[in-house]
């Protein structure tokens, strides 16, 4: 069977992979938008088995090694390239750089996933590659206002989610983090740079009965760092004990909604989209 024509002016795509689901869901979105070539540059470390199979070629490479991965990049002719994945900016901090990386760690006064990932993009668009937002392909996987789970929240949740959305507003204008947990008006956790997960494990050791609000800044770079929510999210915060997740409606990545909204319904948890007021990401080039 042939593939289909594309329908974004794509036609050979590269996939800046790392950990997660994230990544093969962006090549079947992909594939099934006309793109007829998608590869892989497979961050070591980060990027798993099954993501390097879906792709047509694999190029490996360390998070510290840009100038390798930059130069591959810009030799094979991509008419865009994208970032999906975790790849911790701790990794970063770890391992062995190129000359380029330890020239951003010189000279970088503010360290954050924006700083550090904005660098990154940069470099790949100065070689010619041109970086498109890593929503790109993700129909479906954004969810609109309202709640997805069996219940609502609660008045108490709602007024919880609402000082969430506000102190995440906040904190995102100095690229902070993206994650508030709160319990009773209490500012339980703000994610800094340990992530999601640790943060919603520390606010678990204040208290349980919290709800967690994640949030992508005004004038969010939709190119990197865009809110992901996934099942090991769910995992975490009912370990937390945290009852009820808000999001911004279309601006947070919702992956295996199925089996995520089953078990927030088999635990009694709300999962909610608010409408923020801010514009949707964008799902195509």
């Amino acid at each position: 069977m042939n593939a289909p024509a594309p329908t974004t002016g794509i036609s050979k795509l590269l996939v800046i992979a790392g950990k997660g689901d994230y990544p093969r869901f962006v090549i079947a979105g992909a594939r099934q938008a006309g793109v007829r070539t998608v590869d892989v540059l497979s961050v070591r470390g980060s990027c798993e088995r099954k993501t390097r199979r879906l792709a047509d070629a694999v190029f490996p490479f360390a998070a510290g090694e840009s100038d390798k991965a930059v130069a591959w990049a810009a030799t094979r002719g991509y008419d865009a390239a994208l970032l999906a994945g975790q790849v911790s900016p701790m990794s970063l901090f770890r391992g062995k750089f190129d000359e380029t990386v330890k020239g951003w760690l010189r000279d970088m006064p503010v360290k954050n996933a924006h700083t550090i990932f904005g660098r990154l993009v940069a470099e790949f668009e100065r070689a010619g590659v041109r970086m498109i937002a890593a929503s790109s392909f993700m129909d479906g996987h954004f969810p609109g206002v309202g709640p997805l789970t069996a219940r609502d929240l609660t008045p108490l949740e709602r007024d919880d989610v609402r000082r969430g959305q506000e102190v995440a507003l906040d904190v995102g204008r100095h690229d902070v983090g993206q994650t508030v947990l709160v319990k009773a008006g209490m500012v339980l956790a703000v994610e800094a740079f340990e992530g999601t997960n640790a943060a919603i494990l520390r606010a678990g050791r204040l208290g349980r009965g919290s709800v967690l609000f994640k949030a992508a800044r005004e004038g969010h770079d939709w190119r990197f760092d865009i809110p992901v929510v996934g099942l090991t999210t769910l995992k975490k915060m009912r370990c937390a004990g945290v009852t009820a997740l808000g999001f911004q409606a279309g601006r947070l990545l919702l992956l295996d909604r199925e089996k995520v909204v089953a078990f927030a319904n088999r635990h009694g948890m709300a999962i909610v989209g608010i409408d923020s007021g801010l514009p949707p990401a964008p799902l195509r080039p």
